[in-house]
């Protein structure tokens, strides 16, 4: 089962070069294996709205996270407080200390472009074309 990181969802929407790629992990794993955080949704979120893209948001939460049934994860307060020292033990940035605690917390790998993670000791899974 699957975590999968925001850039995952950002080489789709914007038709990156490794969208075939990730678009290849919604075919090859049934959606009851994938993960999303709610940090993810808010931040495609922030990121498209930025951009003037707010439809591509709304089209995104009803056909990629409602209609497809990816469950979408987080962390209480309490957690939330644990992440400064996983930010530091892995040297991570907010963003991705918060992927990995969620990750760490539910027992999913980490699926990502980010080699940021390869510091961990979950480490991170590459979405390929198989």
């Amino acid at each position: 089962m699957y975590l999968l990181d925001t850039n995952i969802f950002l080489e789709i929407l914007l038709q990156r070069e490794k969208s075939k790629a990730a678009k290849h992990l919604f075919i090859a794993n049934p959606s009851t294996d994938l993960f999303v955080t709610d940090f993810s949704l808010h931040s495609i979120g922030v990121f498209l709205f930025q951009r003037n893209r707010h439809e591509t948001y709304v089209s995104f939460v009803k056909d990629v996270i409602i209609k497809t049934g990816i469950t979408v994860i987080g962390l209480n307060p309490e957690e939330v407080l644990a992440l400064a020292e996983v930010s530091k033990k892995f040297r991570l940035d907010f963003d991705d200390a918060y992927q990995y605690a969620v990750a760490q917390k539910y027992g999913l790998q980490i699926m990502s472009f980010d080699a940021d993670f390869d510091r961990t000791e979950k480490g991170r899974k590459i979405p390929e074309l198989k």
